[in-house]
């Protein structure tokens, strides 16, 4: 999966050139101008709270809250199993009515215990400073963690938020094919992550400063991932929002409605993935930055990583697929600005709809005329 990037005259061309392997990085591209398709109309998202940072645990913030996530312009069709989950009967409630129950020991037994889980935090928005890891247990089946548009978990800086792992046994280890799971379904939706941070974090690679899944499946819908971290380098760590490894029978991680801002990593300043498809839909990438040196494999001297600003994808056969999404102002010091996408077989395909792309610095490299991407595969549409 890190085989050099080298050969890349007839790499560069969409079909690919089928032979085998990761990239190294080629010589630097010149900016061009940036790819941009407008997305019209607008969908129906369901609003999502933010708010500054508080005090242990939870405290109320001004009634004001950051706008509603996503792209508001976004029209792209949502499948059934993309959608919110209904959450009209939660198996638990966080709090009572007021921020005085809204703690960090709440969220992780919560999430330990599993369901649907729902918060009673009173009417203003709050925010929860995490002092622990909430963590899936892998014989849950369906865990559904719902903010209402008034919770944001703040990891201050200092820890990962949320952790799911069909392969570590500590989570009560379930299968011999813990790679190919098809529970635990884990969704969030209507949260906000702040300030997540797994820099030092070595379990499967590291990455995931707000979220890591290896196993199961994940959706995210109509949330806010900002100022989320993990570490600076590394060849083929990343994911300072989320980091994905596997998912059941490789369905796609849906992505809706959802926002990611100021997210700091070696690769994947918002999302990082490795053999995995993904779907975004109607969502926003902005300000995120892959700040590794070296890219994958890492370059005699350098510690690797810098490649996919926003996203970053790799491994074998699997799909991205971006629909009325918005990509701005990402960077990354190596290849892609915006999107890094290499499969190593060459059977990946990249597929943009409705969504437009400006303004992503890739400092190394990128596909010719497509600005602010770096593809090997199959096909980019």
């Amino acid at each position: 999966m890190r085989s050099k990037i080298a050969a890349l005259t007839c790499a560069l061309v969409l079909t690919g050139c089928g032979s085998q392997g990761d990239a190294a990085a080629p010589a630097s591209l010149p900016p061009s101008p940036a790819r941009a398709s407008a997305a019209p109309g607008a969908t129906t998202p369901a609003p999502a709270g933010a708010s500054p940072s508080a005090p242990p645990s939870a405290s109320p913030t001004p009634a004001a809250a950051l706008p509603s996530p996503g792209n508001p312009d976004g029209k792209a069709t949502v499948p059934a199993e993309a959608k919110a989950a209904s959450t009209r009967k939660p198996d638990r409630v966080i709090g009572t009515g007021t921020p005085a129950g809204c703690t960090s020991a709440a969220v992780v037994k919560a999430v330990a215990a599993g369901g649907v889980i729902t918060f009673d935090c009173g009417s203003a928005p709050v925010t929860i400073t995490m002092k622990a890891t909430a963590k899936v247990r892998n014989d849950h089946g369906d865990v559904v963690l719902d903010g209402g548009g008034r919770v944001t978990l703040n990891g201050a800086g200092k820890r990962r938020i949320l952790y799911q792992n069909t392969c570590d046994q500590a989570q009560r280890f379930t299968t011999s094919h813990c790679q190919d799971q098809p529970t635990p379904r884990l969704t969030v939706q209507n949260l906000t992550f702040k300030n997540g941070n797994s820099t030092g974090e070595t379990t499967e690679g590291g990455g995931g400063g707000a979220i890591f899944v290896r196993g199961g499946r994940l959706k995210v819908v109509n949330s806010r991932f900002t100022g989320n971290r993990c570490d600076g380098t590394g060849p083929d760590l990343g994911g300072a929002a989320i980091r994905v490894l596997s998912q059941s029978q490789n369905r796609p991680v849906y992505v809706v409605h959802s926002t990611f801002t100021g997210g700091v990593c070696a690769n994947g300043g918002a999302l990082s993935s490795i053999g995995v498809s993904w779907s975004v839909l109607n969502s926003v990438f902005t300000g995120n930055k892959a700040i590794g040196r070296g890219a994958n494999p890492a370059r005699g001297g350098t510690p690797g990583g810098g490649s996919g600003g926003a996203i970053y994808a790799d491994g074998n056969t699997f799909t991205v697929s971006l629909a009325g999404t918005v990509v701005r102002d990402n960077r990354a010091n190596e290849g892609g600005g915006a999107i890094f996408f290499v499969s190593n077989d060459r059977t990946g395909t990249l597929t943009l709809k409705s969504s437009s792309l400006k303004r992503n610095r890739s400092a190394g490299f990128e596909t010719a005329g497509h600005p602010g991407i770096f593809f090997l595969g199959a096909k980019l549409n």
